[in-house]
C-alpha cells in the first residue's frame, strides 16, 4: 500500500499505478477504454495527414485489428469495454435518426433515390454478413473435428 503526503491529508495514491496482473475494478475498465481511445486517437491523425477519403474511426479500427493480430496488445486488454461498447452500439444512433427526422421534409424529395440505394446494399450487407459467419463457423467446427481426431 502506497501512502503519500499530500498537505493536510493522507491519501491513498497506488490506484494510479498500473498493475498489469492486480488491477482493480475500475482502473481496468479505465486502462481498457484507454487503449482503445488512443486508437481512436491514431485514426483521427491519420485522417489529418492521409488525402484519403476514409473515416477516422474506420483507421482506428484498422489500426486496432492490426494490433490485436500482431499481438502488440492482447484480447484480455480491450475485451470487456470492447464488448460494452458493442452492447450499447444501437443506442449511438439515436442522434443521427433525430437528425434525419429533422430534416425529413428535405428528404422526402429525394425518397425514391434513398430507397433504391438503401434496399439493395441492405440485402448485400446480409448476405455478405451470413456467408462469412458460415464460413468462419465452418472453418471451426473442421478444426473441433481435427482436434477431435488427434486426441
Amino acid at each position: 500500500m502506497v501512502w503519500n503526503y499530500c498537505g493536510i491529508l493522507y491519501i491513498r495514491c497506488d490506484f494510479l499505478h498500473f498493475y498489469p496482473r492486480k488491477e482493480r475494478f475500475a482502473t481496468k475498465y479505465i486502462f481498457q477504454f484507454a487503449r482503445i481511445l488512443a486508437f481512436c486517437f491514431l485514426g483521427e491523425i491519420l485522417h489529418c495527414v492521409l488525402p484519403l477519403p476514409v473515416p477516422a474511426s474506420v483507421y482506428g479500427l484498422v489500426l486496432l485489428l492490426l494490433a490485436l493480430n500482431f499481438r502488440l496488445i492482447k484480447l484480455e486488454d480491450v475485451k470487456e469495454v470492447g464488448t460494452y461498447l458493442t452492447g450499447i452500439f444501437p443506442l449511438l444512433f439515436v442522434p443521427a435518426a433525430a437528425g434525419v427526422m429533422e430534416l425529413w421534409a428535405e428528404m422526402g424529395e429525394m425518397l425514391l433515390p434513398i430507397l433504391i440505394a438503401i434496399i439493395p446494399v441492405t440485402v448485400l450487407v446480409m448476405v455478405s454478413a451470413g456467408k462469412t459467419t458460415q464460413a468462419l463457423s465452418g472453418r471451426k467446427n473442421k478444426e473441433a473435428d481435427n482436434d477431435a481426431a488427434a486426441e
